[in-house]
């Protein structure tokens, strides 16, 4: 086994895929998603303001709308059909809409309409700037409302018992500054990297079929030790594995030290325990992907596997849509794929703090994922010896 781990080190050493594809994509990816959300939020969105009404109060609304965070108000419009086209062709993604009159209404509390329309082809603008806006339409109400109560001779405390009889106390946890690329970057990050993980454990072995080198391979492992096929196939198989994971492992403490030593990203249970369960994590990938191409002993196949597996591991994690709300059959399925178990030890253990005890399902699901290649440890250099490459 050890002359198979020196081999594929030499090969790791010596092909460059293995290092655009484990090293500086991962690590790209890495500065790219981190940087590009860096502000934690999206901040002045550009939107597009109709003001019919032309009052100091409608002004005094758009000031204030343009200071919140998320907006940013890029241009100002004649008409409702002039802001609907600039938003459709992209230079908007909403605009707030103030028809005349809307004054004269608001100090008579006879309940003028304002609209906002948002451009939901892009979700999470479509999302801030409403929010933004829906809270600056209620602002608005709230204070015009309190004027006329003034001028009836009302108290303060008696006008806000009215206008906010409930007060609300939000305390957001695990992400309590609610920045998106701690809610992106945590999972994103690690399913990229399981991706690139599944893609070269299978193109590891099926280039060996490819390039006819699975006899020097299986060579190689008979060199020392019991010379039965059992145990040739489990050294050609473990030593090559083991090179790989190696790098692979490396990679991805790399990652885990970088969003939670560098960038201070929430960690309850420890970075540690973080770079414990990330080698859990490609080491399950690492188990799958051998799976597959022992499998499939295709390189075509095997890597149309991989990639199918690994891109549906992002819809079906649960990070984008709760996996509880999916059919029933979809929620059996989850279960299959190592991302889903990696996003609950996230969610339990580095935002909610459980010791790895109270994860166990998780964690074995994980092992059980990292076992897959023994079930070829017999048969594997079979698979080598026999299969043909086919195009």
């Amino acid at each position: 086994m050890l002359d198979v781990f020196l081999r594929e080190l030499r090969r790791l050493a010596t092909t460059p895929v293995y290092w655009l594809t484990l090293v500086v994509a991962p690590l790209f990816c890495a500065l790219l998603f981190t940087s590009l959300m860096r502000s934690g939020l999206p901040a002045d969105l550009p939107i597009g303001l109709v003001d019919m009404d032309g009052s100091a109060t409608t002004r005094n609304l758009a000031r204030n709308l343009d200071a919140f965070q998320n907006c940013h108000i890029a241009e100002r419009y004649a008409s409702p059909t002039e802001a609907r086209a600039a938003m459709q062709r992209g230079d908007i993604y909403a605009f707030y809409y103030i028809p005349r009159g809307t004054t004269q209404k608001l100090m008579s509390q006879r309940s003028p309409i304002v609209s906002f329309y948002t451009n939901n082809q892009f979700l999470v603008a479509a999302s801030l700037t409403y929010k933004d806006m829906r809270m600056m339409s209620e602002l608005t109400g709230g204070a015009a409302t309190r004027t006329v109560m003034r001028g009836k001779g009302v108290t303060d405390g008696q006008t806000m018992a009215l206008l906010q009889p409930i007060v609300i106390d939000t305390h957001p946890i695990g992400n309590p500054s609610l920045n998106y690329s701690i809610y992106l970057s945590n999972i994103l990050l690690p399913g990229v990297f399981s991706l690139f993980c599944l893609f070269m454990t299978v193109w590891g072995i099926g280039i060996e079929i490819k390039e006819s080198t699975a006899d020097e391979l299986l060579a190689t492992a008979a060199r020392r030790g019991h010379p039965g096929a059992a145990s040739i196939s489990a050294r050609a198989l473990f030593g090559k594995l083991a090179a790989q994971g190696l790098l692979m492992q490396l990679v991805g403490w790399t990652l885990v030290l970088y969003l939670y030593g560098y960038l201070r990203y929430p960690c309850q249970c420890g970075i540690p325990t973080a770079l414990g369960i990330m080698t859990l994590f490609v080491a399950a990938c690492q188990g799958l992907g051998a799976f597959m191409i022992c499998t499939l002993p295709n390189l075509r196949l095997g890597l149309s596997f991989a990639s199918l597996w690994g891109v549906v591991s992002f819809s079906i994690c649960g990070m984008s849509f709760p996996v509880m709300a999916m059919p029933s059959w979809v929620q059996g399925i989850s279960h299959l794929f190592p991302l889903r178990h990696y996003y609950l030890l996230y969610v339990n253990s580095m935002l909610d703090g459980w010791p790895l005890a109270a994860a166990w399902p998780y964690v074995l699901a994980l092992a059980a994922f990292a076992l897959l290649p023994l079930l070829y440890c017999r048969s594997f250099s079979r698979i080598m010896a026999r299969t043909a490459y086919h195009p």
